[in-house]
């Protein structure tokens, strides 16, 4: 049996940094403290040191209807005993996987299934290129779309390097970072300038509909409805990266909110309750241009719709559309901020709590953002801090500025006042030590 506690979350933790670079295997799972997970159920994550939290964090949002839930371990349980991974034709479970999408996500007419979001919004934009014959992208300053080369610019960017060159990694080929073109989120005016500034040259514009990797700017319709009127005017395509917002939202994910229809929707994340499958949707005409289907652009992909991930998107995809899932999370979502609010209040800290649905964050900001220009006023080092405090109390948050938090179906009326307690203790702490000042 492994040992458990203190010294053996130490050991483990010094053991993985001479397995592991840096003990993690990706670079915002490395925190201020070794955090060794040896469980997680339900609302709940167990740590080598025997300690419980209540996880926000929820694998960046993957884990929509909490962790091992019964409902998909039970869906993977049977595919895998039927088979696994195979590598020629089309399972039943991926025609079933692909059906549902289509009939779930509004714009969707074909499919694709992927392993993660990365790989779908790679596949988007390869896509975009391939049928428009055009060269560069349009994203927004503060939207992520995965860590390939055509997108890795000008996510979380200091005051200094918003706007301007700034790659999330060295290593990428500068003409690469170069085709993909900066505007601001909410503000059409700046897209509509590179559209005139690079005519007939921009292949798609992508955004998160929300931005939710800088915590939650909510859209404005009229910025939808912009974006899709210009794009089609542009014969640009229009990419909506549901990664986020995909079935943690709706069903639909929050097209079927805005009721603005993309050319492609790219998802993964909660769409198989933590389990690696991920895909990408769109109109017939556009997908029909993949290899497979006789098209230029390649499609490729070992493991692409495997037994375990079809499995798991099949039973989360059904389970939210069958029950009151999001009237439940969006309920709790509201009664955290509802909650945040009064305390903030109440020791007099500046501050905007707002999100969407399950999506809760706390900016420490007076007003809503509407972009990420009103994030660079934003308390980076309060809203860390507050983060790195709540692990103290045993509640599970990124200590990472401008990261959201996810309610799941697993959390209860129960945990939300618990943790509001503790975020009570914790701001008052906070305001009493100057970080507001």
């Amino acid at each position: 049996m492994l040992e458990r506690g203190e010294n053996a979350t130490r050991d483990m933790w010094a053991h993985a940094q001479t397995q592991i670079p840096g003990g993690v295997n990706s670079a915002t799972r490395r925190i201020d403290r070794p955090l060794i997970i040896d469980e997680a159920k339900g609302a709940y994550v167990y740590d080598l040191s025997g300690r419980r939290y209540i996880d926000y964090h929820a694998a960046f949002g993957a884990t929509l209807l909490g962790h091992a839930d019964p409902i998909v371990s039970d869906a993977v349980s049977d595919a895998i005993r039927r088979y696994d991974l195979v590598g020629m034709g089309v399972s039943t479970l991926e025609v079933k996987c692909a059906e549902l999408i289509n009939d779930t996500i509004p714009s969707a007419e074909k499919t694709i299934l992927t392993m993660s979001g990365t790989e779908s919004t790679f596949q988007a934009i390869r896509l975009a290129r391939g049928v428009t014959g055009r060269d560069l992208i349009v994203k927004f300053q503060g939207c992520f779309h995965g860590w390939h080369d055509a997108v890795s610019r000008n996510v979380i960017s200091s005051p200094e390097k918003a706007y301007k060159m700034d790659p999330t990694s060295s290593g990428i080929l500068m003409p690469n970072l170069e085709a993909t073109l900066i505007a601001e989120f909410n503000d059409l005016v700046s897209v509509q300038e590179l559209f005139a500034r690079h005519k007939d040259q921009i292949a798609a514009v992508i955004l998160e509909p929300i931005p939710h990797n800088v915590g939650a700017l909510l859209p404005e319709q009229a910025f939808l409805e912009g974006l899709r009127d210009l794009t089609r005017e542009e014969g640009a395509l229009l990419i909506f990266d549901e990664v986020i917002t995909g079935f943690r939202h709706a069903p639909g994910g929050y097209q079927e909110i805005c009721g603005v229809m993309p050319d492609l929707t790219t998802y993964g994340k909660a769409m198989g309750n933590g389990f690696p499958v991920a895909g990408m949707s769109g109109r017939a005409d556009l997908m029909d241009q993949f290899s497979s289907a006789g098209g230029s652009v390649m499609l490729a992909g070992t493991f692409n719709g495997g037994p375990a991930s079809t499995a798991a998107a099949i039973a989360t995809i059904t389970h939210i559309r069958e029950t009151d899932f999001h009237e439940r999370v969006f309920a709790l979502g509201d009664r955290m901020r509802e909650g945040l609010r009064a305390i903030a209040a109440r020791h007099g800290i500046t501050a905007c709590v707002t999100g969407y649905g399950s999506v809760v964050i706390c900016y420490f900001l007076e007003h809503q953002p509407k972009g990420y220009r009103d994030l660079l006023g934003h308390n980076d080092k309060a809203y860390a801090e507050f983060h790195r405090r709540m692990l103290d109390h045993d509640i599970l948050m990124l200590p990472m500025s401008l990261k959201r938090n996810h309610i799941s179906g697993a959390h209860t009326a129960q945990d939300i006042e618990v943790t509001l307690e503790a975020a009570d203790i914790v701001l008052g702490e906070l305001k009493s030590e100057g970080y507001f000042d």
